[in-house]
Order: structure tokens, then sequence, then C-alpha cells
């Protein structure tokens, strides 16, 4: 293999690095270390180890390290995917996710609200379902005062 190969193929694993401690970080950012460390152990030396790497580095390190949305804003956007995808293990995770990216309770149901018009009912009740049982495990159940004030900041707006 001549030098100019091996430098190159040098430069590309730098390259792989870069965006994957990028992706890392940016990872547990929005999900937190102790959901990034778990994941990432329970698939070392497994066959989904493979796949975690991908992820870390071209789903976290090449989309969500880029410039153009904010963390909220694609959380907003990654939940209402979600919704339309029926992907309810994942949809936790980044509702989750959205939480800690400064999304709050009510955002969070009213894309609900919106993706089921646009993806149907039954997709839209399965994610509530989802949604709810998230939201209540980290914000606890919804407080009528809650209700009260949305509703009165809409009728000022």
């Amino acid at each position: 293999m001549s030098r100019d190969v091996m430098a190159v193929q040098s430069d590309v694993a730098a390259a792989h690095d870069t965006v994957y401690n990028a992706g890392l970080t940016a990872r547990r950012g929005v999900l937190g270390d102790e959901y990034v460390d778990a994941a990432l152990s329970r698939n070392a030396g497994t066959d989904g180890e493979a796949l975690q790497g991908y992820v870390s580095e071209f789903v976290w390190g090449g989309v969500w390290t880029r410039d153009g949305l904010g963390r909220r804003d694609r959380s907003l956007v990654t939940v209402s995917l979600l919704i339309a995808l029926g992907q309810h293990t994942e949809l936790a995770t980044h509702v989750r996710a959205a939480l800690r990216n400064g999304l709050t309770r009510r955002e969070i149901s009213e894309a609900v609200v919106h993706a089921t018009a646009y993806v149907g009912a039954p997709a839209g009740l399965a994610a509530m379902r989802v949604v709810q049982a998230t939201l209540v495990e980290q914000l606890g159940p919804l407080d009528s005062s809650e209700t009260e004030t949305a509703d009165s900041e809409e009728a000022q707006a």
C-alpha cells in the first residue's frame, strides 16, 4: 500500500473519530449520560455495537450537530417524525430528550395533536399513550392549574 493511500486512510479515520466524538457529545447532551452509557454498554461486544457507533457518528454527529436548527427544534421535529413512524420506544426516549431541550409538556402534547391531523387518529392515540406515560413519569400527573394557565394564555394571545 502506498504512503498516499495510507495517509488518506489515516485522514478518513481521523475525520470519522472527530464526527463520532462530536456526535457522542451531542447524544449525551440530549439524552443524558446515564441513557447513553446504558445503550453503549448494553450493546458492547454484541451485534448491536456497530449500530451504536453508526448512530453516534452519523445521526448524532452528522445531523444533531448541524447549524440551522437548535436542539429544541430538532427535538420537536424528531418527536413528530417518531409519531408518524409509530416508533414508540424511541418516542418515549425523545419525549424525555425534548423536556431536557426545553420543550414544555403542553408543546409536546400539542405536537401529538398536530401530528394526528396528518397521520390519523389511531397513530395519534397510540402515540399519546406513550407521551402521556412518559410525561407523567418525568413530570408527574397533569395539574388542573396547568390546563387553566394554558387556556388563559391562549385567550390573551
